[in-house]
């Protein structure tokens, strides 16, 4: 007698037990699914570390899932998950400052003409710049040869080449070289701009008749 009862109070506690879990689950109307490394199902009320290794799903009380979540990365997938995201941000900031230039080159050049004439005057500021320092750069080389020919007569007479007179040979060097350096930059700087003008004006080019579409419909529709 005394065993049947602890069976039934046993067995009370324990439907009572599930009935209460159930009411549980019914009154939060969510749990957590994910598959283990074996791809077993599991479910559970409470979000497990197993869970958020695997990844998991949020479902209702009817079993649709409301949301998924991917596993957690490692310390090497979030290196290169940040490092393709920096690059993204990247491509992104470049392209849209590609498209901001883009409109206000079309925006500050209604016509082709105006916007050739702007690229001329740019090459014309350079060539300008080139002219103006080979001038100098000729007049640099000749105080150059004629400070080495005094150094020249000096040596062929036997007489030694003053300390001040070396010094401003080498001073003078220096002033040659500088200026041939800055000649080189310059005529590096006018190719350059050639090719860029020219990529410049094919891409004018094709953004205006990309948008000569939309003004025909527009004078169509104005008319």
């Amino acid at each position: 007698m005394h065993k049947a009862l602890i069976v039934v109070v046993a067995t009370a506690a324990l439907g009572f037990g599930s009935h209460a879990m159930g009411q549980r689950r019914a009154a939060s109307g969510v749990q957590y699914r994910w598959h283990d490394a074996q791809g077993l199902l599991h479910y559970s009320d409470s979000l497990s570390a197993e869970a958020m290794t695997y990844g998991y799903d949020v479902v209702n009380g009817n079993g649709l899932v409301i949301r998924h979540v991917d596993r957690q990365l490692t310390a090497k997938e979030r290196v290169i998950a940040q490092k393709q995201a920096a690059e993204a941000a990247e491509r992104k900031r470049l392209e849209d400052q590609r498209l901001r230039a883009d409109q206000q080159m079309l925006a500050a050049f209604p016509n082709e003409a105006d916007f050739i004439a702007e690229q001329q005057g740019q090459l014309a500021s350079i060539d300008q710049q080139i002219n103006t320092t080979r001038s100098s750069l000729r007049t640099q080389e000749k105080a150059l040869t004629d400070l080495l020919d005094r150094a020249g007569e000096l040596e062929r007479a036997k007489q030694p080449v003053p300390k001040f007179l070396a010094d401003r040979i080498a001073e003078q060097r220096n002033v040659v070289g500088t200026q041939r350096a800055m000649l080189d930059r310059l005529l590096a700087s006018y190719v350059t701009t050639q090719l860029k003008n020219d990529a410049q004006l094919q891409r004018y080019r094709d953004m205006k008749k990309a948008d000569q579409p939309a003004e025909d419909a527009s004078a169509g529709s104005d008319s």
